[in-house]
């Protein structure tokens, strides 16, 4: 090694700080893109939850959505029961309770693999639910419904993971 450049402390400040202002920019970069990215709302728990809707095996969720003006809900359900059903009361509620169902009057007859629509007020704690735009809900969707062919009663009972509208 010669002695200009071992020795020399001007070189060696010269490479410090070009070390700095390097690794300076790259952190500057790297913040820039951060405070974009938690701006476009990537880093919210609400753009990360995937909305759900789930019942048993005989019936499908094709569609849900709640809607934060009136705190319904909106659902196309299907059955695949083996015969006919007559649908006489629907609901939402944090609890899965039978409580604040509304009934179906008259009662609506869905065919095998037949769907219906239905809307739902729903509840949270034994109050109407109170939703802004954008929060979401969790909470069960119950149907009381009759086989047809056994005239037997029956309660499904589903679960939703919801953003309101």
């Amino acid at each position: 090694m010669d002695s200009q450049t071992t020795g020399n402390p001007s070189i060696k400040a010269q490479s410090a700080i070009e070390y700095l202002t390097t690794y300076g920019w790259a952190i500057i970069v790297i913040a820039v893109v951060l405070a974009a990215l938690f701006q476009l709302g990537l880093f919210s728990p609400n753009s990360v939850v995937s909305t759900q809707c789930l019942f048993p095996a005989e019936f499908s969720c094709l569609s849900s959505i709640l809607y934060s003006t009136n705190s319904s809900i909106a659902v196309n359900l299907q059955q695949a029961l083996p015969s006919n059903i007559n649908i006489t009361a629907v609901g939402c509620n944090n609890q899965g309770t039978i409580q604040f169902m509304q009934s179906v009057s008259p009662p609506a007859t869905v065919g095998i693999g037949g769907n219906y629509v239905f809307n739902a007020i729903c509840y949270q704690n034994g109050t109407t639910l109170a939703i802004s735009s954008g929060q979401i809900y969790r909470g069960y969707l119950l149907v009381n419904y009759t086989q047809i062919q056994t005239g037997f009663p029956h309660t499904v009972i589903g679960t939703v993971i919801e953003k309101a509208v």
